[in-house]
Order: C-alpha cells, then structure tokens, then sequence
C-alpha cells in the first residue's frame, strides 16, 4: 500500500501520451537520488506494509479507545477534501476541461484509479439512487479490513472519511459516509452508504439494530426515515 502525502508539483515529464499510464511502471516515478517516490500526477507517495496498519489503529485505540474510528473518520474527511482539490488540478491541466463538464462515471473512475493503482483496492460506485438523495459505493479488498482481519465490526472509517470529504468538495454540499458492510465482519466486500445526514442517521439506527446493508438499502430505496 502507498500513502500519498501532498502535491509536490508536476515534475514528471509528460512528454508521452498523457492517458498511457495505466500501469505500475509507468504510474511510479521513483528517484533514487532523493529517496522519494512521485506518481504520475505529481503526488509524493510513501510505501507501508501491513504492520503500519495494525500499529495505527492499535495505537488510535489504546491512546483514545472508541474514538478512534471518529479519529480515521476525521482523517479520511481532510484527506479527501485536500485530494478533491489536487484530483480537480490535474484532471483539468490532463484533460483541458473542467470537472464540471466532464462525464460523471468517467471522471469517478479517473479519479479513482491512482488509489487502485496505489493498493487501495478496486471499487464500484451506484449512482442509480443519486436522485434520491443518496449512494453506494463497494471496495474490493479493502487495505484496512484486509489487514485487521475478522473482527467482528466495521474497520474502514478511514475510507468512508475519504469519500464524505472528496464528494463533499466535488458536490458543493455536505455528504457525510457510513460502512455498512465490512469483509471484517466476514463479508466478501465493503460497502459504504453515502448521502445526507438524515440518511445516515437512518442507516447508523438499523445498523445497531442488527440490520444487514440489503435491508438497510431497500428501507432507503422504499423512503423510510427514522423520525
């Protein structure tokens, strides 16, 4: 897994294809000389392992116990948030449009892809209930579950910041984002619900109440809100 750690300005020649770097090879720019690894888009990237992982989260429990999913919510959020302004960057410096002209699920998975490519996971976004005010997203092989392993509960507050904070910026409008299915709770996949807070209230409550992510999405899809 790498971590990206801000913009560090475009340096990277570009004198290729702009769109012909779709593989790792291409994607890294390492530089020995300065011991640092940039990505195609300029981002400085940082390479952990799984043990960073558990240390992370073992560490946010022991110094602030149930809080530290707040704490990797609150994480995720500013992540996504500075990574919407830097996506927006060099998409419209790449592309030569803006992101607002730009074809929706194109641009989702333009964005998305430096994460797969940085081991992140692979991902799938349904837009199919956007009109309703909310949607869902699936991670495939989710770094954090996939490290943690079986616990028994939802681990990825990291991810589920990452999207409230980068649509949150993309959409102008406050979305905040829950994990409703983990593959820590034995499940094959993530899944995370994304929407206003009414939903999510909704969605939290039917959680607790030991509802799975089928019942939680046919509840919202049938409009039944917890008042």
């Amino acid at each position: 897994m790498t971590i990206s750690n801000g913009g560090v300005g475009n340096a990277i020649a570009k004198s290729r294809n702009i769109h012909s770097h779709y593989s790792l090879n291409d994607f890294f720019i390492p530089n020995s000389e300065q011991g640092i690894i940039n990505d195609w888009n300029g981002m400085r990237n940082v390479f952990t392992s799984e043990d960073f992982i558990i240390g992370l989260q073992e560490g946010l429990e022991e110094e602030v116990g149930e809080a530290s999913a707040a704490v990797m919510y609150s994480i995720g959020c500013e992540w996504g948030r500075k990574d919407a302004e830097f996506f927006t960057q060099w998409f419209e410096k790449d592309f030569n449009q803006s992101i607002r002209q730009t074809n929706l699920p194109f641009l989702l998975e333009t964005w998305w892809w430096p994460f797969a490519a940085q081991g992140w996971g692979r991902w799938n976004m349904d837009m199919s209930d956007r009109k309703r005010g909310f949607m869902f997203v699936s991670i495939y092989d989710s770094v954090v579950a996939r490290t943690l392993g079986d616990v028994g509960k939802p681990v990825c507050h990291l991810y589920a910041g990452l999207f409230s904070g980068f649509f949150t910026n993309l959409v102008s409008k406050k979305l905040d984002c829950i994990e409703i299915q983990c593959y820590s709770m034995g499940e094959n996949f993530c899944k995370f619900l994304l929407g206003g807070s009414d939903r999510l209230d909704a969605a939290s409550f039917w959680l607790n109440e030991g509802a799975t992510s089928q019942d939680i999405e046919r509840q919202l899809r049938e409009g039944v809100l917890i008042r």
